[in-house]
């Protein structure tokens, strides 16, 4: 007899949800027995609670017990790398409220494990859960660098600022050993490319040296998210990621080496970290930061049972606050993806936010002057073996 086993089910029974007190009417997700959350040894040091199947799926899969009690004996989820056979790298998008056009991500899905993170619904696409299986089930491109150069060298290829962080962190704990980012950059200065990163690792500062040089040339520039200064909050919406005092620490080296730097307050969630926005701008000032930006809470798709389920676990006493003030920024909806207000919300509280982001960055002399990165110096790799033109 099976002692323990995962059904395969086309349409889960569906019963009536118990709802947290005070929660919004449409609290229950589509499968209530999806939502339950996964055994804390078995995903210590995650940040999702559960493991619902993508919404692509023909089938749900629900762990179920048969009597015997073995789920308890299930093994803890283990971080896994794939390797992605991508033959571009570069990603275009059209999007009219975002400053690029084209984005590289070295690696899907992130280990990082904020529970927040908008990409989670991505890997959906690659019929995986975008709780658990994003932070645990990561797939890396190994032929980045070399599927870069590539494209750089295409005859008809134009030069932009190249985004890279802005869907899964590049710094993410395996790029210390697959180094990925690091070949990308080199690629990048070779060819005069300029770059935009954005990470919540301290990792970025290995690459101090290729960045120095880039920067002397207005070829690069890096924003890090510092979304709390309590190391205790940090841990638990962000379990991988570098700590508060590390990423300022690495604001400071940044800047030091003469890197233009922007102290990302993102993303902003109210009454859990709203408070703490004139803190965090005031160490990152501090810290030599000439820039700043910040991004209200998004929710988009899964992401939002995700940081319910998250909220309920760990803050259950402002569960409701939480809720009723981002419906009050996001037109009495969870979430409002309309190019140009989902970034920074709209109604009381978020104009309220905005004006204190405001007036906090002009007490500190940011965003005086931003950092302008050129394509100037852009000069197209030459493949190996091809034949020099004559003029």
């Amino acid at each position: 007899m099976s002692r323990a086993s995962s059904r395969a089910l086309k349409h889960p029974p569906v019963t009536a949800p118990s709802e947290p007190a005070g929660a919004p009417s449409d609290f229950p997700v589509a499968f209530p027995e999806l939502a339950v959350a996964i055994d804390s040894q078995r995903r210590r040091g995650r940040g999702a609670q559960s493991n619902a199947s993508g919404r692509y799926e023909a089938e749900a899969r629900v762990a179920f017990d048969d009597g015997w009690q073995s789920l308890e004996e299930l093994p803890p989820f283990k971080t896994t790398v794939a390797v992605d056979t991508s033959r571009k790298v570069i990603t275009r998008n059209e999007s009219p409220d975002i400053g690029f056009d084209r984005s590289i991500n070295p690696y899907r899905g992130c280990e990082h494990g904020c529970v927040y993170c908008f990409a989670r619904p991505t890997h959906a696409y690659l019929g995986l859960s975008p709780g658990l299986d994003f932070e645990s089930k990561l797939f890396v491109k190994p032929e980045a660098p070399a599927l870069l150069e590539k494209e750089l060298a295409a005859p008809g290829y134009e030069p932009r600022m190249i985004a890279i962080g802005t869907n899964t962190d590049p710094y993410q704990p395996i790029e210390r050993e697959r180094k990925i980012m690091r070949g990308i950059l080199e690629v990048l200065e070779r060819a005069g490319h300029p770059v935009g990163i954005v990470t919540k690792s301290a990792l970025v500062t290995r690459d101090i040296d290729i960045l120095a040089r880039m920067a002397k040339r207005n070829l690069a520039k890096v924003g890090i998210s510092v979304t709390s200064l309590d190391p205790r909050l940090a841990r638990t919406m962000e379990p991988r990621a570098s700590t508060p005092s590390k990423r300022l620490e690495a604001l400071k080296q940044l800047s030091e080496a003469g890197i233009p730097t922007t102290v990302m307050v993102a993303p902003v969630i109210p009454a859990l970290n709203d408070s703490e926005m004139e803190r965090i701008l005031d160490a990152a000032a501090h810290a030599g930061v000439k820039e700043a930006s910040y991004i209200l809470l998004r929710l988009p798709l899964e992401v939002r049972d995700l940081f319910r389920e998250w909220l309920m676990a760990n803050y259950p006493d402002r569960y409701r606050h939480v809720f009723t003030l981002i419906r009050d920024m996001r037109g009495g909806r969870d979430y409002d993806a309309k190019w140009g207000e989902r970034m920074k919300g709209t109604g009381p509280m978020a104009w309220t936010i905005g004006r204190r982001f405001e007036i906090a960055c002009d007490r500190l002399g940011l965003n005086k002057r931003r950092a302008k990165l050129t394509t100037d110096h852009f000069a197209r790799p030459k493949p190996d073996g091809a034949q020099l033109s004559l003029f």
